[in-house]
């Protein structure tokens, strides 16, 4: 048989020393997917032609009496030598009882686990991060969401104050910006920094000028540390207790009890001072406040519209029941229907006042002594609206003049529950008038009084008032409305 030639492809049939020239001319036979030829030097190795012509070496051998194949690579990535080894490696790993089969699945299943793990660890330190990111700012966002619809209105606006940003400009004030809320400092550090200590430094700052309010804003943030601790991903950023520390709360200091009222012997004092403000709306507004025993805000938003003639009765809308109705008495209706009739508030105002900085900056630090947030305006000025905004100026004035100094608007409203003890109104009626909430079972659950049967009290107390202060009033006088232009 004549010897074949070197440029002759390898005859399939018959084992050859794998070298590069021999694989080169290796082909697929026509009509064949795939053809292999083997090598004579490591009996488990084969080199795969497919009828595309794509070459790679193979390790091939019995399992089982199965035939196994396993790739090992392409024929220009590996050498002979490197896949010789490989084979012989594979031969030695399935005498040992080893499927490498299923020993690659194995490694690749690891690698996948590993990769899976390493995925994982990545997303959730960056999940961490976010956390760590988290502001309070915006943790009090989320709180302040869904706890609204179990707030008031007045709890909700306490929230949102204690953290507006502040220096935008004053609606009413030309040049002035909005202060900072006192729990503004917080917003914009980390969830996971505010801590005891961070509470205690804010604390100390913000009660220099403030201690009223920054004890409203530890109040308002132990209740957030508290929401926020029950939350499943917040619970391990917070400290429940960081508002509650020692030092934060001496800071803050004690809320001092309010005492100032007037007695009896004051009242003759107290109506010449009011009544001698030239403004007639301050006056009339500063007598209705004492005659009511109502609160400050809800007297300054009295509309004509909450006034009933026919039934002499005043609607007031307070923090507590939401309206309440209290007796129209014959002074505070001669006091309010002398009033100008400008628009729908009852105590109005026409002239808007632009205060110079100095006025502004003296008003303030004199709230801030007291604890209180300073109102827009002067006695006579109006808002946007037409409403009286701020008459305690006009307040304080008068009760300088009258030797009654300390005197606050909210004291009025003591001022009449105290008063009313000489009468020995009952208790019940006088709770009634001011919207305090009933304190026993009988007037929480039974003793509801109408108008009618308030009115006979309050008529009682309104005409003792008058004659300890020695004013003269003719209840049976006519009284009547009196419109006038709003310029």
């Amino acid at each position: 048989m004549a010897r074949p030639k070197k440029t002759d492809a390898p005859d399939l049939a018959q084992r050859f020393d794998l070298t590069a020239g021999a694989i080169e001319r290796l082909t697929c036979p026509p009509g064949k997917p795939q053809a292999f030829l083997r090598d004579t030097e490591a009996p488990s190795l084969r080199v795969r032609v497919t009828a595309g012509g794509a070459k790679s070496y193979v390790f091939e051998r019995s399992l089982k009496n199965k035939t196994i194949r396993i790739t090992i690579g392409n024929v220009r990535d590996w050498t002979v030598d490197k896949a010789r080894a490989e084979a012989r490696r594979l031969s030695v790993m399935l005498d040992a009882g080893t499927d490498p089969r299923q020993l690659e699945r194995e490694q690749t299943e690891a690698k996948a686990a590993a990769a899976a793990d390493k995925a994982a660890q990545t997303s959730a330190a960056a999940t961490q991060a976010t956390a760590d990111a988290l502001t309070v700012r915006e943790a009090w966002n989320r709180y302040m969401a869904e706890r609204r619809p179990r707030w008031g209105e007045r709890n909700y606006a306490d929230h949102v104050r204690m953290t507006h940003k502040g220096g935008e400009a004053r609606k009413r004030l030309s040049g002035v910006l909005t202060k900072p809320g006192p729990l503004s400092p917080l917003m914009g550090i980390r969830l996971v920094d505010l801590n005891a200590k961070a509470v205690e430094v804010w604390a100390i700052q913000e009660a220099k000028d403030r201690p009223a309010r920054v004890r409203l804003a530890l109040r308002l943030l132990k209740a957030f540390l508290r929401w926020a601790a029950a939350e499943s991903d917040l619970s391990d950023k917070v400290d429940p207790a960081a508002a509650s520390a020692k030092k934060a709360r001496e800071a803050a200091g004690k809320a001092k009890p309010k005492d100032d009222v007037l007695e009896r012997g004051q009242l003759s004092a107290w109506f010449g001072a009011v009544r001698g403000i030239p403004n007639a709306v301050t006056a009339a507004y500063l007598q209705t406040l004492l005659m009511t025993g109502a609160r400050p805000g809800e007297v300054l938003a009295l509309r004509w519209a909450d006034l009933n003639t026919q039934w002499m009765s005043v609607t007031i809308r307070d923090k507590v029941e939401g309206e309440r109705q209290i007796p129209l008495t014959p002074f505070v209706w001669s006091l309010l229907s002398g009033l100008p009739r400008r628009n729908d508030w009852v105590f109005s105002s026409s002239r808007a006042i632009s205060l110079d900085p100095q006025h502004v900056k003296r008003r303030e630090r004199y709230h801030a002594a007291r604890g209180t947030a300073a109102p827009v305006g002067d006695a006579a000025q109006a808002s946007e609206s037409g409403r009286l905004m701020d008459p305690d100026i006009a307040h304080r004035q008068a009760c300088m003049a009258a030797n009654l100094d300390g005197l606050t608007l909210h004291g009025l409203r003591r001022s009449f529950a105290s008063l009313t003890e000489w009468l020995e109104v009952p208790a019940g009626v006088v709770a009634q008038i001011q919207g305090h909430k009933p304190s026993a079972t009988a007037e929480k659950h039974y003793k509801r009084r109408p108008v009618e049967l308030l009115a006979v009290h309050h008529k009682r107390i309104e005409a003792w008032i008058l004659e300890q202060a020695k004013v003269t009033f003719d209840a049976a006088a006519p009284a009547g409305l009196r419109v006038v232009s709003a310029a």
